[in-house]
């Protein structure tokens, strides 16, 4: 009755070790997980302290775009300010307005980045996912912001195109009067010129009788005879004198006659050294009769 103790005992000790093997077994594989564990824990607070790192990176970009010394807030009150806009201040206007929208899209790029390594990364935590909303609400605003400007430089660029034809309008207009203003002046001192100018010759009795410039009336057997203007007039003959220029004809002789009929209260005649002067006294009378005739000797 005693030989079965061995075996059982044996039998007790086989079963022992293979529990302690298994216990063992079991206590590896929790090591194990929990070794893995704390590993995807700490991937896992790298990948948030990555996150908010980048998320203020993002939120700082987007601060700068609005907060810079020329940022998209001091353009749109520069733009509002604006009376005119020059095309190249519209250009520049542009290229800020487009230098201001690169940096929103790469906001919006960095945005969809961060939440695609999130997604494949298995992370979902609610402030994190709240700070993207935050930004993606701020780049929508800046987006906006952009369209307003845009519209703006669009309505001041129009405005200015109007206002260029305004003035390229009142500029004809004036140039236009100005024509007119230049006729009427040159017609005026033509009309001037036309009533002052009279017309001047001088000779001698035959040289006048020869050109056929003065008759000889009356008298009888060439006694008694005078001249006067035959009414035929050579403008090669005679010499233009504005009157409102100048009233006085020195003549190369010392004796001279008038055979024209201005008035005799009109001027004078006058014996300058061995030259006579004609010096007209009321130039508006000497002038109503066009043509002055000046016989010499």
């Amino acid at each position: 009755m005693r030989k079965p103790i061995p075996y059982v005992l044996t039998l007790l000790v086989i079963v022992f070790l293979v529990a302690s093997g298994m216990l063992y077994q079991k206590l590896q594989q929790r090591n194990a997980a929990y070794a893995t564990l704390q590993a995807d824990e700490q991937a896992t607070r790298d990948r948030y302290s990555e996150a908010i790192t980048e998320i203020a990176a993002i939120q700082d970009s987007l601060n700068a775009i609005v907060l810079g010394e020329e940022g998209a807030a001091a353009l749109k009150t520069q733009l509002d300010a604006e009376t005119k806009l020059s095309q190249d201040r519209g250009d520049a206007a542009r290229a800020r307005i487009a230098e201001i929208k690169a940096g929103i899209e790469r906001a919006r790029d960095r945005i969809a980045t961060l939440e695609a390594q999130l997604k494949e990364s298995g992370v979902k935590i609610a402030g994190l996912e709240k700070m993207i909303k935050n930004l993606r609400a701020t780049v929508a605003e800046k987006e906006t912001l952009i369209v307003a400007l845009n519209q703006r430089v669009d309505e001041l660029q129009t405005e200015v195109a109007g206002l260029h034809g305004k003035v390229a309008e009142r500029d004809q207009t004036i140039q236009a009067r100005e024509v007119t203003i230049q006729t009427q002046v040159a017609r005026l001192e033509e009309s001037r010129r036309a009533l002052g100018t009279i017309y001047y010759t001088i000779g001698t009795k035959d040289e006048l009788k020869d050109s056929g410039t003065i008759v000889a009336t009356g008298g009888f057997l060439r006694l008694g005879r005078t001249w006067r203007p035959s009414g035929s007039i050579d403008p090669a003959l005679f010499t233009p004198m504005d009157t409102d220029q100048e009233t006085s004809i020195l003549i190369p002789a010392d004796e001279v006659k008038v055979i024209s009929d201005q008035p005799l209260s009109s001027y004078t005649l006058e014996l300058v050294g061995e030259q006579m002067e004609l010096r007209i006294t009321d130039p508006q009378a000497f002038r109503a009769v066009k043509h002055l005739i000046l016989m010499t000797g």
